[in-house]
């Protein structure tokens, strides 16, 4: 199943203590580029969740944004800076020296000395706060997986439609090749005969000219090869991930052919059929731009 480069994927982690959030989205990209925005307690995850995307994405611009919300009160802890403490008494002690005067501090108004008491946050249990957090990004990755596999499903009609489209001129350009050469003869030998009026027409000479017309304008190699692409890229898009730029190298070899019938084209019927085969190519690798 072919998927689109172009997700969504969003999921939350609930419990008494915390709530994790976790958003994804993506745009088509040539290689898989990871973008993330999270608090500084999960960059220690960053190699790990790098690693876990990679399970369900190949390709694309992803943008990761995880948050977390903590309720609880117990996870903040007053740390004592003994040294930095040490340090003001020492200057307190030289103060009231060189002044004379007496040395009334106390602990309570010591610890209002900026920096001698702090409020910090007690460090999570590493492993515990992975596990929360590796599950609510599996569960926004399937989520994002999903998405990218409806659209895909979508690019892959559109593209069959097209496909059968393209097909379907390119047996038109067929049908005409013999009927131009037929008109041709026919123009040639109304245009010789008004020429020579009454003389024999050298049958032969009229055979050689039409000939050498058939070989100048004859397609047949360039819709066999684009019938064969045609067939190829239904192929493909039947296989499994990581198709994006096999279809691309495919459409590619179907535009040098449709140029190859158009440059040889010596019928407006003809031209215009090989401008609509490009004008569906070029259709086709827009849409093959964003399958991943």
């Amino acid at each position: 199943m072919i998927k689109s480069m172009t997700g969504f994927g969003r999921a939350e982690l609930l419990d008494e203590e915390k709530k994790i959030t976790v958003e994804m989205k993506s745009v088509n990209h040539r290689y898989l580029d990871i973008n993330m925005r999270m608090p500084k307690k999960f960059s220690v995850f960053e190699a790990s969740i790098r690693s876990l995307l990679k399970e369900y994405i190949q390709r694309g611009k992803v943008d990761l944004f995880i948050t977390c919300e903590d309720y609880t009160q117990g996870k903040m802890a007053v740390k004592y800076n003994q040294e930095l403490a040490a340090q003001y008494m020492e200057c307190l002690r030289r103060i009231s020296e060189d002044f004379r005067l007496d040395d009334e501090v106390d602990a309570a108004a010591l610890s209002r000395y900026p920096e001698v008491l702090t409020m910090e946050e007690q460090e999570s249990d590493e492993k515990e706060l992975w596990g929360a957090l590796e599950a609510v990004l599996r569960k926004a990755a399937e989520q994002f997986v999903e998405t990218r596999t409806r659209e895909g499903a979508h690019l892959k009609q559109d593209i069959l439609q097209k496909l059968a489209d393209m097909d379907k001129k390119v047996t038109q350009v067929e049908v005409r090749y013999p009927e131009i050469i037929r008109e041709y003869r026919e123009k040639l030998e109304t245009k010789v005969k008004e020429l020579l009026a009454d003389t024999q027409i050298e049958e032969s000479r009229i055979a050689a000219e039409v000939v050498l017309f058939a070989d100048k304008i004859c397609t047949d190699e360039e819709t066999v090869r684009l019938k064969s692409h045609i067939v190829h890229m239904g192929q493909v898009l039947s296989e499994e991930d990581g198709i994006g730029r096999k279809l691309d190298f495919i459409a590619q070899e179907m535009n040098r052919e449709a140029n190859t019938i158009l440059s040889k084209a010596n019928d407006l019927e003809t031209s215009n059929l090989a401008i609509d085969l490009k004008t569906e190519i070029e259709k086709i690798r827009e849409q093959i731009q964003n399958i991943e």
